[in-house]
This record gives C-alpha cells, sequence and structure tokens, in this order.
C-alpha cells in the first residue's frame, strides 16, 4: 500500500505523530503529580534542586534513596532550574526524552527501508502506543532507561552493517546512559537481545571485529563510573542495597522484604506479558495478526540476509524473558520493548502492506488522553493526590508561621506540595503533642476524631478522604 500512495499514509501518520505528541505536551501541567510515584520522584527533585546535592536523590531530607541512580533525578531538577517548581517542569523532561526516542526511531527506520513513510510509520505506531506516550511524559526511571537501550541497540546495528564509527561508541554511551538510568538492567536487557541474536549462524564470530571494545568500554566506564563511586563514598552502603538488593534479590525473593523504601510489587509469574499486550495497546492485535500470517507464508525470522527480523523481535521479547521469572513487577517494565514493537510492525507493513484505514486505530490514543486528563483536570475520578488539599492550607494566613503535620501517614505529594514541609506525626498523640508550643495544621481522616487536649482546632479545609485542621493553644 506504501509503494501505491504513500502520500496518504503519511498525512494520516503525521497527524496521528503530531497529535499525540502535542496533546501530551499541552497535559502536562494540567494535573497534579499523583502518589505514589509519580509524586516520590517529583519530591526527590524537588529536594535536589533546593539544597543543591546533585549527586545523592534523597528520599527525604537526610535521607538518601538507593534504589535508583540520579538520571531521573537530574531531569526533572534541571526541569525545576528552566521553568520553576511546578507539574511542567517536572515532567517536560521526561516527555523530550520521550520524543528523543521517537526521533532515534524514525531515523532507523527511514535508512534501513530507505522510505521517508515506513521512518514515520515507525514514529507514529510508538507516539500512538498508550502507555509509552503517557509513560513518557511522567515523572519516572522508564523512559531514561528506554532512551539509553533503544540508544544501544539502533547503534549496534548500525556498527554491525558498517555505518559511520560513531555508532560503535554511540553503542557504549546508551550503555553507560541506561547505568545512570537504572543501574545493570540496561546492560541485562541489551545482552539478552543481542547474546540472542549472535547466536544463529555463527554471527558471534564477528562480534569483536564490529565494535572498538577497548575504547569504548572505556567511554562507558568515564561516563559512569564516576557517580557510582562518589555516591558510595557520599553514602556508605548504597553499592551493596543498590546491585544486590534492587538487581538480585527483588526479583528471585518473592515479597522481597528489603525495600528500604515502600513495599515489592508481588504478581505471578508471568504477569509480565500480560502486561506488554496491554501496554502495546492498541497495536498489539495487530501485530500479533500480522506475526501469525507471516507464519502461515512459512516465513523464517531468519529470512532476510542481514536478519533484522530476528533482531527486532529479540529486542523486543527481551523484558519479557527477563521479568518472566520475577515476581516483584511492575506493568512500565514493559516500555523498554515499545520501540522495537514499533518497529516490527512496521517491518512487517514493509513485508505485508496493511490498507491504510488501520492506521487509523492509532487515533484511539489521542481520545484517550483528552478523555484521561479531562477526567484530571476537573476531578471526575478520584485524584489520588494532595495538591487540592495543600492549596487550602496555604490560602491559610496562619500557613506561614505554623507547622504542619500529616496524623499517621503523610503521603509523598503532601511533602512535595508543602514544599517539604509538611511532617508526619504518630497517632498516639502523647508521644508529640506534649513537646509542641508552636501552632499547627493537621491532615487526618474525615472520620477520625482525634482530640488533641488543651487545644482548640477548628476545621479549615477538606477533600473527598481528608479534612485539614487548625490548632492553637
Amino acid at each position: 500500500m506504501i509503494k501505491h500512495n504513500p502520500p496518504c499514509l503519511s498525512k494520516t501518520l503525521i497527524w496521528l505523530l503530531a497529535l499525540c505528541l502535542g496533546l501530551r505536551f499541552a497535559s502536562l501541567g494540567l494535573y497534579p503529580l499523583m502518589d505514589t510515584t509519580e509524586a516520590r520522584y517529583g519530591e526527590m527533585a524537588r529536594i535536589m534542586f533546593e539544597t543543591g546535592n546533585w549527586v545523592t536523590p534523597m528520599f527525604d531530607y537526610g535521607i538518601p534513596f538507593w534504589g535508583k541512580p540520579p538520571l531521573f533525578t537530574w531531569l526533572s531538577s534541571l526541569g525545576f532550574a528552566a521553568f520553576g517548581v511546578n507539574e511542567f517542569a517536572v515532567r517536560i523532561p521526561h516527555l523530550l526524552v520521550g520524543i528523543g526516542i521517537i526521533a532515534l526511531l524514525y531515523q532507523f527506520a527511514r535508512d534501513e527501508y530507505k522510505n521517508k513513510t515506513l521512518g514515520l510509520s515507525a514514529a507514529a505506531v510508538l507516539a500512538s502506543t498508550t502507555s509509552f506516550i503517557l509513560l513518557s511524559g511522567a515523572v519516572m526511571t522508564d523512559t531514561a532507561l528506554t532512551f539509553s537501550i533503544s540508544l544501544s541497540m539502533i547503534s549496534f546495528w548500525q556498527a554491525w552493517n558498517g555505518k559511520n564509527k560513531i555508532w560503535g561508541y554511540l553503542f557504549f554511551v546508551g550503555l553507560a546512559l541506561g547505568m545512570l538510568s537504572k543501574g545493570p538492567l540496561a546492560i541485562v536487557l541489551v545482552g539478552i537481545s543481542l547474546t540472542l541474536w549472535l547466536i544463529p549462524n555463527g554471527r558471534w564470530k564477528h562480534i569483536l571485529h564490529r565494535l572498538p571494545w577497548g575504547y569504548g568500554s572505556a567511554l562507558m566506564i568515564i561516563i559512569a563510573l564516576p557517580w557510582y563511586l562518589i555516591a558510595e563514598h557520599r553514602t556508605p552502603g548504597f553499592l551493596n542495597y543498590f546491585l544486590v538488593g534492587e538487581h538480585i534479590k527483588r526479583f528471585i525473593v518473592s515479597g522481597w522484604q528489603g525495600d528500604l523504601y515502600g513495599s515489592a510489587h508481588e504478581r505471578a509469574r508471568g504477569t509480565i506479558w500480560i502486561y506488554a499486550f496491554l501496554a502495546m495497546l492498541p497495536w498489539s492485535p495487530l501485530l500479533i495478526c500480522q506475526w501469525i500470517r507471516n507464519l502461515k507464508e512459512n516465513r523464517d525470522v531468519e529470512q532476510s540476509e542481514n536478519g533484522i527480523t530476528s533482531f527486532l523481535l529479540l529486542w523486543m521479547l527481551a523484558p519479557m524473558l527477563l521479568f518472566s521469572f520475577a515476581g516483584n513487577i511492575l506493568a512500565s517494565y514493559v516500555m523498554p520493548a515499545l520501540p522495537p514493537m514499533a518497529l516490527l510492525l512496521t517491518h512487517l507493513h514493509q513485508q505485508h502492506p496493511l490498507p491504510n484505514r488501520l492506521y487509523k486505530i492509532g487515533f484511539f490514543t489521542p481520545l484517550l488522553l483528552i478523555g484521561l486528563v479531562s477526567a484530571l483536570h476537573f476531578q471526575w475520578v478520584k485524584v489520588k493526590s494532595e495538591h487540592n488539599l495543600l492549596k487550602q492550607w496555604q490560602e491559610q494566613t496562619e500557613a506561614g508561621q505554623s507547622d504542619l503535620f500529616y496524623l499517621h501517614k503523610r503521603p509523598f505529594s503532601g511533602q512535595y506540595y508543602s514544599a517539604g514541609r509538611a511532617k508526619k506525626r504518630s497517632t498516639d498523640i502523647h508521644t508529640w503533642l506534649p513537646d509542641q508550643s508552636k501552632t499547627f495544621f493537621i491532615v487526618q481522616a474525615k472520620d477520625d476524631h482525634t482530640h488533641y487536649p488543651r487545644w482548640s482546632c477548628q476545621e479549615r479545609g477538606q477533600s473527598t478522604t481528608e479534612k485539614l485542621l487548625f490548632c492553637q493553644p
């Protein structure tokens, strides 16, 4: 179909790409940071920006966060430096990284197939994959990891096929960025893909000559290693927790109890495959149909001379193969599989052109964005954030001179939207109330009728589940 009517398909793809990116950009500041992931990582970035400590992300003031390297925090902190502390600023760097992934795919597909329409196809499919466009505009670690892996895999392919020598070095740059975005996981995922691809047909015999292993490895070490050494020096114990706990125990110990910053996400083994199907919507059914069509025609994935089909397939499957054996997973772990999914669907389209109308299923994603953001912005659904309640707190004349407490549990969004002023207080008020001399605001559940002896408290605000009290002697 591309050969017969490229202008029509190109126009559809351009509109799809523009709508997805334009709407996501416009939505960044229209809803608050929500608990727990976005608010937690946003608060770490805010603390980094406030304190000027660009080495160790902090879980709270004085409490180092050893769970992830700092690239995601650096990105959001740079957003704060450029645009101030707000929702748009904390999210826009991650969306720009996502756009970088889309640009990589466009360039790769255009060069590989010598066809701009196929480049647009890969870019538009990725941009309209619902989980990709949502996650790439969120404060998370997975977008930077996905960029790093995509850079390494695309660079490997270009170096393998004798393109410019710089691609060989960019392969190692991608690995280094992966080490700074989520740690050794990046190397593991790239390693799974390439090992399984190199084994057939004796490809492994040529690997030593296709990449600049010496200078490339040195470049990777120069980029990534200094931060690891400085972080361990600043907060001893980081390397043991991060390398052993986060990368071994988290994945092989079901219900791992060693997490210092939350709870393990225990799931049934193999759940990652369900996550993958959902994450690739609305394109996953079309990809499966195209693949079945390929099998019915007895096409071997190694049929092409350069092995591009198996390369893209193994790149896509690597996260699912790895996390099939993990009990503690999140749906976002599928994100590194989305770029190769878009490329594989484009590759299959190049072999079996699809009717142009099928690409219109991608317009489901802009509609989903409009509906979801509207629901969050106008609070048609429950928004798990302290933004509105703390906006009421900020409007109080006593807010600047009084303490702010959360009874029993302080959400991360409570810490973020109070600029770090909110503190947690035990429900056993006798452990802290006798020593309290300053007026205070306290947030507690609406059905919580805790009484504060010798203090006069009045309600100053409320949300759907909580109330804000002001207490004075």
